[in-house]
């Protein structure tokens, strides 16, 4: 789960974390407002999306943003309706809040991490200006072949961590920590170290890196990234704030599951959770429904193999019943770029009988009309191979998984 920026920096604030002063604003006339209540000569107005890349970003009017004028490699839009050349815009007035609130609110944000598409900014959130002498970055996440969090920290602030890591490795410091012990006073001093900091600056620094370990353990993150981390006046201070959450660990944490944005989500994946469906939409044609993740995984790669992209990452699970199953299918077809299905199950616990009659009745309620391809393996495979074939479907059934990927496919061609 992803929550917005301001919303990730009342999390840090109540923890001990130093960030700027903030209001956020749905309206051009609260950021108007905001100005005021801030009392800073400049602010900054920033719009608020599960996205990165905002700066570089352009809000552009919905009705008139040509997907074919986006560059996918560059991020860069140049078509027509661009309301905002960037989607964090400097104000010295509130007149200029107003109108940089007003330039990106109801507009769509097109930036190198939303795609084509965009995100539609229904909320800008402004802060108070403190212009940085340097920035920095850091982050923490985990390390799944050490098994423990690493803090992540470069001087090298403010751009893409990726290009850093590929072209001057030496500038990025990895601290593994324990999670039960958190950041030790020397590895939070190494890391401070690394960062150029001294005096006042160093030790306002290392109270602020302890803080950010603290607080990803705290709220059980998936990630926690500060880019950038800013320095002025021997005050270190978070400039933006990403957190992610561990979804599995959300029920020990209910304020953080109410800052949950559906409205920033896909509406496929907000369906799927109601079922307990494990789902994330890709950009590929072949739907695929499989149960187990590791199974699921294998199928998209197979499919990739045989030269066409999986539309989505859909895992029924061990014990799906004909419901879940049902609903599951639904939502593959409510992807209109969908040109295909393909259903693989290696029954264990769960029987192949049930997948084949989930799969007939959601078939048959949404009237399907993109081949199908099934294979089905393991406990009651024989039962659910009958079921399909008495139900008059046009369904092709495959004998393997290399069988399946190669006709479904051929059924996209």
């Amino acid at each position: 789960m992803n929550i917005h920026e301001h919303q990730a920096k009342a999390l840090l604030k109540a923890l001990g974390v130093d960030v700027l002063e903030g209001r956020v604003a749905f309206k051009p006339e609260e950021a108007e407002k905001a100005y005021g209540e801030l009392g800073t000569p400049v602010v900054v107005v920033k719009s608020q999306i599960h996205a990165g890349g905002r700066g570089k970003g352009k809000a552009v009017e919905p009705g008139k943003l040509d997907p074919k004028k986006y560059d996918s490699k560059t991020g860069n839009y140049s078509g027509p309706g661009v309301a905002s050349d960037k989607g964090v815009v400097l104000c010295k007035s509130a007149a200029e809040a107003k109108s940089a609130a007003g330039k990106l609110l109801g507009n769509v944000l097109v930036t190198k991490q939303t795609g084509a598409a965009g995100k539609k900014v229904q909320r800008v959130y402004v802060e108070a200006g403190c212009p940085p002498e340097k920035e920095f970055y850091v982050s923490v996440l985990l390390d799944r072949g050490v098994g423990l969090p690493v803090m992540m920290v470069s001087p090298a602030g403010g751009m893409d961590i990726e290009d850093v890591a590929e072209k001057s490795p030496e500038k990025i410091l990895r601290v593994h920590f324990d999670p039960a012990d958190g950041l030790w006073p020397h590895q939070a001093r190494r890391a401070a170290f690394f960062l150029g900091l001294t005096g006042d600056a160093f030790k306002s620094g290392v109270k602020l890196l302890g803080n950010l370990a603290k607080a990803y353990v705290k709220l059980d993150c998936s990630l926690l990234e500060i880019n950038p981390l800013a320095l002025s006046k021997d005050r270190v201070f978070c400039m933006d704030a990403k957190l992610s959450f561990d979804d599995n660990a959300l029920y020990r944490h209910p304020e953080v599951e109410e800052l949950r944005d559906l409205a920033e989500e896909d509406p496929k994946e907000v369906e799927s959770r109601k079922f307990d469906l494990n789902y994330i939409a890709l950009d590929g044609q072949i739907g695929c429904l499989v149960n187990g993740a590791g199974l699921a995984m294998a199928t998209m790669d197979v499919i990739k193999l045989y030269g066409k992209m999986p539309a989505n990452f859909l895992d029924v699970g061990g014990s799906a019943n004909k419901e879940r199953v049902t609903a599951g299918f639904k939502i593959i077809l409510s992807d209109p770029n969908v040109k295909a299905i393909l259903v693989n199950i290696f029954g264990g616990i769960m029987s192949c009988r049930v997948i084949a009659e989930g799969v007939i009745a959601a078939a048959k309620e949404v009237n399907l009309k993109v081949p199908l391809v099934v294979r089905l393996e393991g406990n009651a495979s024989k039962e659910g191979k009958e079921v399909l074939k008495a139900s008059g479907l046009a369904v092709t059934t495959a004998d393997g998984l290399a069988d399946a990927a190669e006709k479904v496919c051929a059924a996209v061609k």
